[in-house]
């Protein structure tokens, strides 16, 4: 017997009521209950971070969590960022240095590097932060070491990280 549930969510700032099977993924009930297709299916395995998406301000690959498991979560697709005319600093940058190739992947690099930045702003160190008692600095090395679980490949990979140290530069 299969068990649904009505989860609540706040999806990009809009509060949002489904009824879904109770194994249903948030990635399938971004894309296929409420019809945000931004978010993507990569390899459905939680080893591509294509379906990256902000949840409570934390990066989540959304392949791998259960809608259930985020009743009344704050959930932040690329939909959610901005819009054609008002683009997120992110993704304006990501257009400004070609940040994307095929584009597949990239609205999970976009979310992944937002909520990157405020990782490295709330002092969260990575494996690659040289010196644990004073803040992080969003080096070459470090944002590679960030988004190392977004794969591209297209292998847009230097001009990603060119994008993420302007908008963290803007940010210093």
């Amino acid at each position: 017997m299969n068990e649904s549930s009505k989860v609540r969510l706040t999806v990009n700032r809009t509060s949002r009521e489904i009824h879904v099977d109770n194994r249903t993924t948030l990635l399938d009930a971004l894309r296929e209950h409420l019809k945000l297709t931004g978010t993507k299916k990569g390899c459905d395995h939680g080893q591509c971070g294509a379906c990256t998406v902000i949840v409570d301000g934390r990066r989540v690959n959304s392949c791998l969590t259960l809608a259930v498991m985020n009743e009344g979560a704050e959930v932040t697709t690329i939909e959610g960022l901005g819009a054609p005319g008002d683009l997120h600093p992110m993704q304006a940058a990501f257009v400004k240095h070609d940040g994307f190739q095929c584009g597949y992947c990239t609205p999970g690099q976009i979310c992944s590097s937002v909520a990157m930045l405020e990782e490295i702003a709330a002092d969260i160190p990575s494996h690659v932060t040289d010196d644990l008692m004073n803040k992080a600095r969003p080096t070459a090395e470090e944002i590679r070491e960030r988004m190392s679980g977004n794969i591209c490949r297209c292998g847009a990979y230097s001009n990603i990280v060119d994008a993420i140290t302007e908008v963290a530069e803007t940010r210093s």
